[in-house]
């Protein structure tokens, strides 16, 4: 290309010439060179001389590319020798990283060849342990075939001797084998019967055995503790009069005045020719009450005429119902009960008029009430519901001869109408006479308290009629059962003692005769407190020495 450019320089056209080599050259000895050309060109200078310093110049540059050549050559040599380094130091860490991953996979291949060849040894062991068990299996159902077709050989012989020992037992017996079986169940029963009365009545008195004094205790502490009188107040039926003369006056002129009377009140006047007395008779004690009283008071006033009685025996119902109210007040702060219903105050105030065996029914409910609370502290309930219920259990008999049913019935659904929701008074109203079954504890206690309230000495009475109807009624009770001699009512009819024919019956069967004869008497009669049933068994063994 340089010598190009020396041959171009020839020519005439000097800047045709010039173009030319700015256009063929391109490296930057080449516009060097051109540009001393162009240089010696535009000064004059000789062309020779231009020529010799380009070729001085292009000399330089020669050099000059040399050294560069080399200097590069060296640094492409110097990185070539980096990147080969580098590259072997890389492939050296690969060859390290993947010598470590072998060995890692390589222990891991050892230690699972390791356990593969345990568990091969252990199921090996396995496989040896689990022959010798199918082999003592299969010995042992061997033994068992054996032992079964012995057995069914034993079992087929004894079949064989039982039929042939019935056979021969029949013969011997003159039974059939129906007959036999029903002539040893019989004897089975009656043993079973026998055992079981035996083990029932051992039962009952392991269990009666402490409960009974622990009860006997309580009661007593219950009747010390609270003291009633003896003989509780009674309604008035009879009214005294100053003379005889007052029978006619109260008469009145064709009976007026007694009709009058009879007619306000709702009771019936007795007169007869009792000297200095006028009997008063109604169901309802109430107007009893309200009829005494008015006779008592126009006996005293002397003026005794229709419009009078009536005004008389209105001021004595007002009385009398302002004394109900009072008389249930005082036994509902007696007995510190709270939240009654002005109806059931009420309803406690007209049982002060009831009487039951000559017992007052009010301090009748009161003296429960008591009992019950001390009965309940005794066992650990709250004394307060116990003294709740005792209060109201006979709440019912205080309208019971207004609506049917019994007074436990009636009184339930009374109080139950007047917002009683306490479950345990309710069920104690309804249930203190077993009427129905028992859901608290407080009924049972309640029972144990009316009976202890009702039986205590001095707390009721009877006529001389009912009390030997009941004695003769016990009496006949007790010895309907055939195997009973004698049977005597005592003790006021508190208990019955009972003979037995020792010859036909056992002891335990004298419980269970005692135990039947309990259940007629409590369904069948009507009684306070409690009756105890004694079954004597006795027997006697005589001879003669001469």
């Amino acid at each position: 290309m340089l010598q190009l450019l020396l041959q171009t320089t020839n020519a005439p056209e000097s800047s045709v010439s010039i173009g030319v080599i700015l256009l063929i050259g391109g490296t930057a000895v080449v516009a060097g060179v051109a540009g001393v050309l162009i240089s010696g060109l535009v000064t004059g200078r000789s062309l020779k001389s231009a020529r010799t310093e380009a070729e001085r110049i292009a000399t330089d540059a020669k050099a000059q590319s040399e050294l560069h050549s080399e200097k590069l050559r060296a640094e492409a040599e110097s990185k070539a020798r980096g990147v080969e380094l580098a590259a072997e130091k890389r492939a050296t860490e690969r060859r390290t990283t993947a010598d470590r991953e072998m060995q890692s996979q390589q222990a891991k291949l050892d230690e699972s060849l390791s356990r593969a060849t345990k568990r091969e040894e252990t199921l090996d062991r396995k496989l040896e342990t689990i022959s010798q068990r199918e082999m003592k299996i299969d010995s042992r159902e061997t033994e068992l075939k054996e032992a079964n077709l012995a057995a069914e050989a034993i079992a087929k012989e004894n079949t064989r001797i039982r039929t042939d020992l019935q056979g021969r037992l029949s013969v011997m017996s003159g039974l059939s084998r129906e007959e036999a079986t029903e002539a040893f169940m019989t004897e089975v029963r009656d043993e079973c019967a026998h055992d079981g009365t035996t083990l029932r009545q051992k039962i009952l008195d392991e269990a009666t055995r402490d409960a009974k004094a622990k009860a006997r205790e309580i009661t007593l502490m219950a009747i010390q503790r609270f003291a009633a009188e003896s003989v509780a107040e009674s309604t008035v039926r009879s009214i005294k009069i100053p003379s005889e003369d007052m029978k006619g006056r109260i008469i009145g002129r064709e009976g007026r005045n007694i009709r009058a009377i009879e007619k306000a009140t709702g009771a019936d006047i007795l007169i007869d020719d009792t000297p200095g007395v006028i009997s008063v008779s109604c169901f309802d004690r109430v107007r009893q009450a309200i009829a005494s009283e008015a006779l008592q008071r126009l006996v005293a006033d002397g003026r005794i005429h229709p419009s009078r009685v009536e005004e008389l025996v209105e001021q004595t119902k007002r009385d009398i119902e302002e004394r109900i109210q009072k008389m249930g007040n005082d036994a509902a702060v007696e007995a510190d009960i709270r939240g009654l219903h002005p109806k059931v105050i009420e309803a406690l105030g007209k049982m002060h008029f009831r009487t039951s065996y000559g017992q007052n029914v009010l301090r009748h409910s009161v003296e429960v009430a008591f009992l019950s609370q001390m009965i309940a502290d005794q066992l650990g309930f709250n004394g307060a519901i116990a003294r709740r219920c005792g209060l109201l259990h006979d709440i019912g008999k205080a309208m019971d001869h207004e609506m049917e049913g019994g007074h436990p019935a009636i009184g339930a659904e009374f109080l139950k109408k007047y917002g009683e929701k306490s479950e345990a008074v309710l069920n104690a109203v309804a249930g203190h006479h077993g009427d129905i079954p028992a859901t608290t504890a407080y009924t049972p206690i309640i029972m144990a308290a009316d009976a202890i309230s009702g039986a205590r000495p001095g707390a009721r009475r009877e006529s001389m009629e009912l009390y030997i109807k009941r004695l003769e009624q016990l009496e006949a009770i007790a010895k309907e059962n055939p195997h009973i001699i004698e049977a005597h009512a005592i003790q006021a009819g508190r208990e019955v003692r009972v003979i037995l024919d020792a010859k036909r019956a056992d002891d335990a069967t004298a419980f269970a005769i005692a135990e039947a004869i309990a259940k007629r008497i409590e369904a069948e009669m009507t009684f306070p407190g409690e009756i105890k049933v004694t079954v004597l068994r006795e027997v006697r063994a005589e001879a003669i020495a001469r």
